[in-house]
């Protein structure tokens, strides 16, 4: 995909030129989300993102991990940075778990993964959560140089707030004591307030890993249902109640330009911000969301005279 340069809008208040500038900068470098299920109707992930893209992978609940290294490798030769999930109530047991991250090594060249509980109500085996997969020792053995962990701004429907906290105060220990380079990604999320007020409280609590604030992509209802249908209803519905509270906003989200907009704002002008990027989550609409964010990242977006939203320029069709 040809790199478009940005370029600044024509003249208005230097301080929107400004806000403009912090959510161009914000969203340098976003991550985006596929399935094995969605992945089947993309032709080239080039004609989406720019080779380089770090490219989470899903691992949905009663899926094969087989198709899941068969997308980080389709991703890899493609010019991305796959970054698979491995979700620790979907593995019958450790000798599985090794089999899945020796074939994201050997097949796609893995470095990075995404390290989760699972949307599965009873684990299929031993591993009933993330921190049992981390303390195994696998990753480090095989050679995984960079590890998500899940984040949960708006909370689990799994574990109560309390539990929530010690999970990731027991990750920001572990990482003094990996090789592997860690992150917190989140759940997607809708109004910036609760997630500035998350962030402030978690770093109060000691949480010193950086935060890939989750947003939602531009979906609609025809592609939620398409997505659901490609990774199957049940899967889909589950690991969708577990990344947002209110499924129902979704639907009334043209685009997420007040949310980047806010959150741009804290990143750019709080020094103790500890949100380092943002992990689109396309939901399916692969194409628009992609395009919406590229538009961002290149410019290509007048904000509105309340210094808030903003609008493409291009249409995203």
């Amino acid at each position: 995909m040809a790199e478009v340069a940005y370029q600044e809008a024509p003249a208005t208040s230097p301080v929107l030129l400004e806000r403009k500038g912090q959510i161009v900068e914000f969203m340098r470098g976003f991550s985006i989300e596929t399935t094995p299920g969605s992945a089947g109707k993309i032709n080239d992930y080039r004609e989406h993102i720019r080779p380089g893209t770090k490219v989470a992978v899903t691992f949905l609940p009663g899926s094969d991990y087989r198709d899941t290294i068969a997308t980080a490798a389709r991703l890899r030769r493609e010019g991305f940075e796959p970054a698979p999930h491995i979700a620790a109530r979907s593995l019958k047991n450790r000798q599985q778990f090794e089999d899945y991250v020796k074939g994201l090594r050997n097949e796609a060249d893995v470095r990075q993964v995404v390290v989760l509980a699972g949307a599965v109500d009873t684990p299929v085996g031993s591993f009933r959560d993330s921190m049992q997969l981390l303390d195994a020792g696998v990753l480090d053995k095989h050679g995984i140089t960079k590890i998500g962990v899940a984040g949960h701004p708006e909370g689990s429907p799994d574990i109560s707030d309390e539990a929530v906290q010690q999970a990731l105060n027991w990750k920001n220990a572990f990482a003094e004591r990996t090789d592997a380079e860690m992150y917190v990604v989140t759940q997607f999320v809708f109004d910036a307030t609760p997630i500035i007020a998350w962030d402030k409280k978690i770093q109060a609590e000691g949480n010193r890993l950086p935060v890939h604030i989750g947003l939602p992509g531009l979906a609609t209802l025809k592609t939620l249902i398409n997505h659901a249908r490609a990774c199957g209803i049940g899967p889909s519905m589950r690991w969708l109640t577990r990344q947002a509270r209110n499924v129902s906003k979704l639907m009334s989200v043209k685009a997420p330009d007040v949310l980047t907009s806010d959150l741009a704002k804290y990143w750019a002008e709080d020094p103790n911000c500890g949100i380092e990027r943002v992990h689109l989550y396309p939901l399916g609409g692969m194409r628009k969301s992609a395009a919406w964010a590229n538009a961002v990242v290149n410019g290509e977006f007048e904000m509105k005279d309340d210094d808030r939203g903003f609008t493409v320029n291009r249409e995203i069709s």
